[in-house]
């Protein structure tokens, strides 16, 4: 680069201005933008004489018609966090090309609601997502890049914690990414998701493994594998909130259809009572706290009056008055269903010897089984721990590299002895092909 080109010493305000214009014309693109960027912060720290720093505004403002990208992204980098740059170069910068635009988007200050608002109108995904990071973002612009932003502006809302981002805001969301798997993950992972939109982002998840697992199952075992994992999400969200929230809940799940025996039954197995409160609530249109009252002795007229305003099968009574009882003596919801308390029901409902229960028994005996392989798996994770092996085996002193001899007492004194069974099954019958 000749001497003509050289960029001005920002040190001398003397001709700063004319100098830096008559520069640009002939400097390359990469002198321009660090010339530019030079002039912005002299501009913001340096303490300049009235008339250069008006003269300077004007050539910063010329800088906003230079043909590179990259010229105008160092002044927006310069300006992006700056509460003295002029705000009309903000706004031309905030409201140009994403490569641009983006350091102001993301950071300045004097971009306010209605700005940030249009930018996400007119801008791309790029400067939606610019936006979308801001720190201290307020519902407003959230709501905006709810209804219209693409997917990585809305990945990059959901996943800034800082943002204010109401609950319709979270509704808008789902209804438009709920075929998302991703989104639909990283807004279950947001903190204080309202209950009801963690059971609609449940529901999702679960209909979408269906749908895989129909592929090499039979449809109606791949539904019920859906319905049981459904379920679990829905009495492990219920578990975790209370008054208006659950309430909400409930309303939802009434509303799509997920109110159900099954799952009521599958709460009360986990030692859960509050779902079937609120679920009575709801059916029954009576005040929380006077079901709460009413619910409280299971096998009471009064909880025989509500199940009945409530609308629930009357044939089941007797089944939930057991489950109920034995849900309120556990005294609180655990992780996942019960296995002694799904059996201690489970029992005391086989011994009504009511055919009309045998559906809830079915039921109960899926749920025990369910109870006893997550013990199992429990088990057997506690066991193989590091550490657990380590404390199991430190008495143990291997004396050599073959296994153990287990010496098994066969004679017929021994209890444990067993004759050798012998079958006199008939020969098969051969069908003709």
């Amino acid at each position: 680069m000749n001497a003509l080109a050289e960029p001005p010493l920002l040190t001398d305000e003397t001709g700063l201005v004319r100098r830096f214009l008559s520069f640009l014309p002939r400097a390359e693109r990469e002198a321009r933008a660090a010339a530019v960027n030079a002039l912005a912060r002299a501009y913001l720290h340096c303490e300049l004489k009235p008339e250069t720093r008006a003269d300077a505004e004007i050539a910063l403002t010329r800088a906003l018609d230079d043909p590179e990208p990259s010229v105008r992204r160092a002044l927006s980098e310069a300006f992006a966090d700056a509460r003295a740059a002029p705000r009309h170069i903000v706004l031309a910068l905030a409201v140009d090309i994403s490569a641009a635009s983006r350091p102001v988007l993301a950071q300045s200050p004097l971009l306010s609601v209605a700005d940030l608002v249009d930018c996400v109108a007119v801008g791309d995904a790029a400067a939606q997502t610019a936006i979308a990071r801001r720190a201290r973002l307020g519902s407003a612009v959230a709501a905006a890049i709810a209804e219209i932003g693409e997917r990585p502006a809305a990945l990059a809302l959901i996943g800034n914690l800082d943002a204010d981002i109401g609950t319709p805001a979270l509704w808008r969301l789902f209804e438009r990414f709920q075929a998302d798997a991703e989104l639909r993950a990283r807004l279950a992972e947001r903190p204080g998701l309202p209950a009801a939109l963690r059971a609609a982002v449940a529901a999702a998840t679960t209909a979408d493994i269906s749908d895989m697992a129909a592929d090499w199952l039979d449809p109606r075992r791949a539904e019920r594998i859906a319905r049981d994992g459904r379920e679990q999400a829905f009495v492990a969200i219920a578990s975790e909130c209370a008054g208006l929230e659950l309430a909400e809940l409930a309303v939802w799940l009434r509303a799509h259809g997920h109110l159900t025996v099954g799952l009521l039954l599958r709460a009360l197995c986990s030692a859960d009572t509050k779902l079937l409160q609120q679920a009575l609530a709801e059916m029954s249109g009576l005040p929380a706290q006077r079901v709460e009252g009413l619910a409280r002795d299971a096998r009471g007229q009064g909880f025989g009056a509500l199940y009945a305003r409530a609308g629930m099968p009357a044939h089941l009574l007797p089944a939930f008055r057991i489950a109920a009882g034995f849900a309120t003596q556990a005294g609180g919801a655990g992780v996942g269903v019960d296995y002694a308390l799904t059996m201690k029901t489970l029992r005391a409902i086989e011994a009504l010897d009511d055919p009309a229960l045998a559906p809830v028994v079915a039921m109960l005996w899926r749920l025990a089984g369910e109870a006893a392989r997550a013990d199992a798996r429990d088990f057997a994770e506690h066991a193989l721990a590091p550490e657990a092996l380590e404390s199991a085996l430190a008495p143990i002193e291997i004396e050599s590299a073959a296994p153990p001899v287990l010496l098994l007492n066969v004679e017929p004194g021994n209890e444990n002895f067993a004759p050798l069974v012998t079958l006199d099954l008939p020969e098969p019958i051969v069908v003709a092909a």
